[in-house]
Order: structure tokens, then sequence, then C-alpha cells
């Protein structure tokens, strides 16, 4: 199974591929999408856009997983941050790819064992997985590198309780 994890962000979308073959997890490749504050908010959300679409494209993922909204007190970047998911979930679903959500504690769960760690912990823990020899970087690369992750842990043990009712 192949999944793009995605942490989107308006100044910094991360993204990352990860393979599972046979139980063995392998970063295809990680990376950010960076937009600056000089372009309108439309361009950002066009450029976050067309840089998925093209990843999508380029590695073919099996299925999109996307970080859900974290509760933040500042309502603009809540609206920004939703409608910079609203992108994410459009690049997938034009590309014809199965969408997965899950929540910062959920990842952080899956990955760390923790729901409250911090983002170097995950990056670390991203990184023991995946056998890295350097750390991903920024923070967003890593985050949907555990996205990723996360999904994997969740689709086999979605697998294991198909087989067990059988």
């Amino acid at each position: 199974m192949r999944v793009m994890g995605i942490d989107p962000g308006s100044n910094c979308t991360g993204f990352g591929i990860v393979e599972e073959i046979k139980s063995d997890l392998n970063a295809l490749h990680w990376s950010s999408v960076k937009t600056s504050s000089k372009h309108s908010f439309h361009e950002r959300l066009k450029i976050i856009y067309d840089e998925l679409v093209l990843a999508i494209e380029s590695f073919k993922p099996d299925v999109v997983a996307v970080e859900d909204l974290f509760y933040a007190t500042n309502v603009k970047t809540v609206i920004k941050l939703g409608q910079t998911r609203g992108v994410t979930l459009l690049a997938a679903a034009n590309c014809n790819i199965d969408l997965a959500e899950y929540s910062p504690m959920e990842v952080k769960q899956s990955v760390v064992g923790y729901g409250r760690a911090d983002k170097n912990q995950v990056r670390d823990m991203v990184s023991t997985l995946l056998r890295l020899k350097e750390k991903p970087d920024p923070f967003d690369a890593s985050d949907a590198l555990a996205v990723a992750i996360c999904h994997i842990h969740h689709a086999g043990l979605q697998q294991k309780i198909k087989q067990a009712h059988k």
C-alpha cells in the first residue's frame, strides 16, 4: 500500500509518501509546499493545489490521508486552515484517490504512543519507524509522514478486523 500523508497549512503544507511492503515501511519522498505572503490567499491555495496534484500524479498513492483541524483560539487561522484542508481534499478527489482523515491526536497516538507528543517527538519517531538517515525537515513534512504512517496502522487494523469477522 502506498499512502500520501498531508499536513495542511496555508504557509507550509507538508506531504510525504510512505509505502508498506510486507509490514515494512519505506519513505519514498517528503517535501513541503511553501507559499509567500506576497501572494493573495487564493493564489496560495492554487499553488498548494497544483503542487499536491503534481505529487499525486507522480507518486500514484493508493490513498491520501489528511490531518484534520486542530482547535485554535484564532478564528481567522482556523478558517484559513479549513480552506487549505479543502484544497487538499479537492486535489485528492479530483485525482480519484481514496481519502482518510485523522485528528492530530490520533496521528500522535498512532506514531508516538502519546496523543500530546510535541513535533520533535513525532519527527524522532517518524525517523525511527522509517529508518531515515536524516530527520525530515520541515516539521510539516515529518508530520505528513506521520499521517501516512497513522493511516497504514489504521488500515492494517481494519483489515485484521475484517478477517476476524469472516
